[in-house]
């Protein structure tokens, strides 16, 4: 189950470094791509206004 990104993300770009398998990509509102996600939590993990969660 691959994690997603609500309308809460600031594009702040926290997340993108910490991926280990480069799922996460740019935008107004940052997207997970889910065939990438391994579901590691990591991006959830460091968010800063907790918009990362499971799907």
């Amino acid at each position: 189950m691959a994690y997603v990104i609500s309308e809460d993300c600031i594009a702040c770009g926290t997340c993108i470094d910490e991926c280990p398998v480069g799922a996460i990509s740019e935008g107004e509102i940052y997207k997970i791509d889910p065939d990438a996600c391994t579901d590691c939590g990591t991006c959830a993990d460091v968010c800063p206004t907790e918009a990362i969660h499971p799907a």
